[in-house]
């Protein structure tokens, strides 16, 4: 059965902001959500956002932060809001590109990378059910994955879990795809990968 563990704050790159900020709307419910959709992320988006995160809540309240741009001005103004935000409080990012974020926000957050071109891919696995029966098939059927070809498995297997079984990943899983991205750009076994990253859906059932 899907998590029921809080999602932790992270970045989310898709070139879709928008039907990613709908999807994640439905996906936290019953939390309250709080969102900041702009074309150009400037300062007085960032102070709203400063005022927003610091009203008192009793239990989670996510705040996203969805844009085609953000200023630097109004990333350096967020950084201690990121590092060290208040009690209750969680923040998603979504941006189309990972260059649109500085360095210093992306070392504060996990980033995920979502491609709406590749979300038809056929994983064939169900992550909210998966056994090792399942991880051993699944890794044998692609033994030979290219490192490119592992990217697309794995914004395949984030559409699955996310979008089409509604999963609530927990923080392990959540850094195990960021990891994952990390992990191929470094050149890893991309099936070492795959597997890493799948077993985190094991172990946390």
């Amino acid at each position: 059965m899907p998590s029921l563990e809080k999602q932790k704050s992270h970045i989310l790159i898709s070139s879709d902001f928008e039907a990613e900020v709908e999807r994640l709307e439905q996906e936290l419910k019953p939390y309250r959500v709080v969102k900041f959709v702009e074309e150009n992320f400037k300062i007085e988006h960032a102070k709203a956002v400063v005022n927003e995160a610091y009203i008192s809540e009793f239990q989670t309240k996510y705040i996203i932060l969805a844009a085609l741009e953000f200023t630097d001005i109004a990333q350096n103004s967020l950084l201690k809001l990121f590092e060290e935000p208040p009690r209750n409080i969680e923040f998603i990012v979504i941006s189309p590109t990972k260059s649109n974020l500085l360095t210093t926000v992306r070392s504060r957050l996990p980033v995920l990378k979502v491609n709406t071109t590749h979300t038809k891919i056929d994983v064939s696995l169900s992550l909210a059910r998966v056994n090792y029966a399942e991880v051993f098939a699944f890794l044998k059927e692609n033994a030979r994955v290219k490192k490119n070809d592992a990217k697309d498995l794995i914004e395949a297997l984030f559409h699955q879990a996310t979008a089409v079984e509604a999963l609530i990943l927990s923080p392990s899983q959540l850094d195990g795809f960021d990891k994952a991205y990390r992990l191929l750009d470094l050149n890893s076994r991309p099936q070492s990968v795959l597997a890493m990253l799948i077993m985190t859906f094991v172990r946390e059932k």
